[in-house]
């Protein structure tokens, strides 16, 4: 097998404000696999200053990785698990690689007859921005909207969702919040108790990671459901994940399989939550196309009746940036949709990483 790993900056049609940064670009790298007439592509994108993968010689690291695997007749992606982020585009290239098509699943989905329903993303910003960007969610039909909060005034913010409330109640618009570690130990159960009053869906990651757990008895009956995010990221092992759902008992969990452990992780995740009654919904990273349609085909496979295809997803970031690879997503009426009819052919979209 030929391997070839491409490095490319993309850049954002909009900032995209959270409460660490507001992201301008994003480097990926994407890892090419050829054999023979076949090709297999997949995308590798720690996220900067969160990914416990962000690593300073991240491509030599990536290179080594990649070869070592694919020369051993016997290979592990197992021994990726302390690199979510290249396990992941690892078990999306080879994946593609044995279906040589984008269609990775055998799904309703992978044949245009249900999209998935996806939550609408409102960006942090000014008030007046996240306050457009609200209207433009509710006009395009989304029934779910998850805020970015913790970078303004929280009054300002409780004013922003309280509008919403006024116009639409909790059974017509599901509201969603993500702190992003925003909140302290000494300020979240007063902020919790007034987002309760506004009837919140839940809340991502209200206190920063690690403070969680030492907050247990402070937030063992919240006001709100509490959603881990950033909390789960460099619990690799199944040990570290059994010991933190038992620790913090969360009443969701958000997983992203380029922070989380590949689709091998979420899928461990996924059975440990299960098997706590823990609810969980999938989200993508700030990844191109290659890496959200890895992600939708995964989603789309391992919804079960039994938890979460009731809940919206959070799969709508892919498709932010101006310098995407064009594959057939489409968001409409809330939901992602693949439209296997306009998949273009794999080798030819290999071709375009091949003259880089």
């Amino acid at each position: 097998m030929r391997v070839k790993i491409i490095p490319r900056i993309l850049h954002f049609k909009k900032p995209a404000g959270t409460s660490r940064a507001v992201y301008h670009t994003r480097k990926v790298w994407y890892i090419l696999i050829q054999k023979e007439d076949r090709f297999g592509i997949g995308e590798c994108a720690p996220l900067p200053n969160l990914s416990c993968d962000d690593l300073e010689d991240y491509t030599d690291l990536l290179t080594h990785s990649v070869h070592r695997l694919l020369n051993t007749d016997n290979f592990d992606l197992a021994s990726l698990r302390d690199f979510p982020s290249m396990l992941f585009g690892l078990e999306t290239a080879l994946l593609q690689l044995e279906e040589n098509t984008f269609t990775l699943s055998n799904t309703p989905f992978a044949i245009g007859k249900q999209g998935i329903p996806i939550n609408g993303l409102v960006w942090m910003g000014t008030s007046d921005e996240m306050a457009k960007q609200i209207e433009e969610k509710i006009e395009q039909g989304f029934h779910c909207i998850k805020l970015k909060i913790g970078a303004i005034d929280f009054l300002e913010e409780l004013k922003l969702l309280r509008g919403i409330r006024r116009r639409f109640p909790a059974n017509a618009i599901e509201l969603r919040v993500d702190a992003n570690g925003a909140f302290s130990p000494a300020n979240v159960m007063d902020k919790l108790e007034r987002l309760a009053e506004l009837e919140i869906h839940s809340i991502e990651q209200p206190l920063p990671p690690g403070q969680m757990i030492q907050a247990g008895n402070l937030l063992s009956d919240p006001p709100i459901p509490i959603a881990l995010d950033e909390e789960l990221i460099g619990k690799n092992t199944l040990r570290e994940k059994r010991s933190l759902l038992d620790s913090i008992r969360p009443q969701y969990i958000v997983l992203k399989p380029s922070l989380h452990g590949g689709m091998l992780g979420c899928r461990e995740w996924i059975a440990e939550a299960r098997q706590r009654g823990i609810g969980w919904w999938i989200t993508s990273a700030l990844e191109s196309n290659i890496g959200l349609n890895a992600i939708a085909h995964f989603c789309a496979s391992i919804i079960s009746p039994i938890d979460s295809q009731t809940l919206p997803q959070g799969l709508g970031t892919g498709l932010l940036f101006q310098d995407n690879i064009p594959l057939p997503l489409e968001i409409n009426q809330a939901c992602l949709w693949f439209h296997s009819e306009k998949e273009p052919d794999v080798h030819s979209v290999a071709q375009t990483f091949l003259k880089e």
